[in-house]
């Protein structure tokens, strides 16, 4: 789905190789919750999106998920800066400092925006979907 989904509204998207089930489930153990459905379902068909210039550069594949968010919760000097980052699920960036999580409540599907120079949280799309094709398409910007 995800695939055909970007093939057929943009040019130059890349595709890394599908993320290995057990490695979905040792993110989830390591990162003390599930993943979002949308996502679990996307790293199914490829552990991450690119264009022309950069593999991860739509959606970073699952190593780098975990280790985004894992440096996001637990740096002390951050925990100072910022409010906590323990509610949301980095996947991506915007290649300006400002990053693209999912919230990890009540099932919820949007998208936000967080703003690495105010520190807000903005809902930017209501699906990974809409997002995916909003941002690749230019019709989503920050």
């Amino acid at each position: 789905m995800w695939r055909s989904l970007l093939d057929e509204a943009v040019d130059d998207v890349r595709f890394l190789p599908p993320a290995d089930p057990e490695e979905m489930t040792a993110a989830e153990r390591v990162l003390g919750h599930p993943l979002p459905e949308d996502l679990v379902s996307l790293l199914s068909e490829t552990n991450g999106i690119g264009d022309e210039y950069d593999v991860d550069s739509i959606v970073w594949p699952l190593h780098r998920i975990v280790e985004e968010n894992l440096h996001l919760r637990g740096d002390d000097l951050l925990r100072t800066l910022y409010m906590p980052f323990d509610p949301l699920l980095f996947f991506a960036d915007a290649g300006n400092g400002d990053l693209f999580a999912f919230v990890l409540r009540d099932g919820r599907r949007d998208i936000f925006v967080w703003d690495h120079e105010t520190d807000s949280r903005s809902m930017l799309a209501s699906s990974l979907e809409r997002f995916l094709l909003g941002w690749c398409t230019g019709k989503l910007n920050v």
